[in-house]
């Protein structure tokens, strides 16, 4: 069977004056596929193997390439947005014609020159199409192990799970929802911390450091937050857990162990409704 969106070694069967066709044997009730003239190898015989892409022509006609695609069935690939349309988008994947992203298919707004995170399917007309869905295309065996630092693209942002990255646009990997601190945004590079590698082999992550580590960068964005407000903060480790995490990026618990460094270092005092630094 000539797959679509998939490289397959095929034979040639007939030489006509506009390419070659090809098939997977030589028997005559076979599919046959064209590889068009221009793409022909010069020294190229009927019974020769040979390895090509398939995909559909600006006619929708199936046809044979001999380029290389960036994208394939099964594989996730960031590919540049070459143009936008009426109907999604489209994406520049090393052919002659544009692949196409539908609106259905994207996260968040497109634009021309976007790099976007995609992977292949082939839509109810039989043609290839991209999409931003990424998640069952996602490998899950990485050799990266619980504390090492990776970095990869957040393709959707779930309120129930949390944000679902590609790490190294490869990798399946998740920042569960209580880990999720600071600036995350859908479609971005996130640089986080393996917290866990899980039976399946998908990866747990973290933004922040280990809690020891991590105090020490929470105490000084706390000096550095009392210096830009005049030298006091409005509020103390009484506050919501909302508004600390609203005001600081941490949780309740990290502000306190934050504030009790620096209370210990004798760098701050508490008051009933702030927190003043000690010159």
């Amino acid at each position: 069977m000539i797959n679509l969106g998939e490289k397959q070694r095929l034979t040639v069967v007939k030489k006509v004056e506009f390419g070659i066709y090809l098939a997977l044997s030589v028997e005559e009730d076979d599919p046959r596929v064209l590889l068009p003239r221009k793409q022909v190898p010069p020294e190229c015989n009927v019974g020769d193997v040979m390895e090509v892409f398939i995909y559909r022509d600006s006619q929708d006609r199936l046809i044979a390439t001999t380029r290389e695609p960036k994208l394939a069935m099964g594989q996730v690939a960031e590919l540049t947005v070459a143009q936008t349309g009426k109907i999604g988008a489209f994406l520049d994947w090393g052919l002659e014609k544009d692949l196409l992203l539908p609106f259905k298919q994207q996260r968040g707004r497109v634009e021309q020159g976007d790099k976007v995170l995609v992977s292949l399917y082939i839509d109810k007309s039989d043609r290839l199409c991209a999409t931003m869905n990424v998640y069952d295309n996602l490998r899950t065996d990485s050799a990266y192990k619980k504390d090492d630092k990776v970095k990869g693209r957040v393709y959707e942002i779930s309120d129930n799970f949390g944000a679902f990255v590609a790490v190294d646009n490869l990798y399946s990997g998740l920042i569960p929802q209580k880990e999720l601190y600071g600036n995350v945004e859908l479609g971005k590079d996130v640089e986080a911390r393996v917290i866990q590698v899980r039976e399946d082999g998908k990866l747990t992550l973290g933004v922040r450091d280990k809690a020891y580590l991590q105090m020490d960068k929470d105490a000084e964005k706390i000096l550095a937050m009392i210096d830009e407000n005049g030298g006091m903060l409005p509020f103390t480790d009484k506050a919501s857990p909302e508004r600390i995490r609203q005001e600081t990026g941490m949780s309740k618990n990290e502000f306190k162990r934050a504030v009790g460094r620096l209370l210990k270092e004798r760098k701050v005092e508490i008051g009933q409704y702030s927190i003043s630094k000690i010159q």
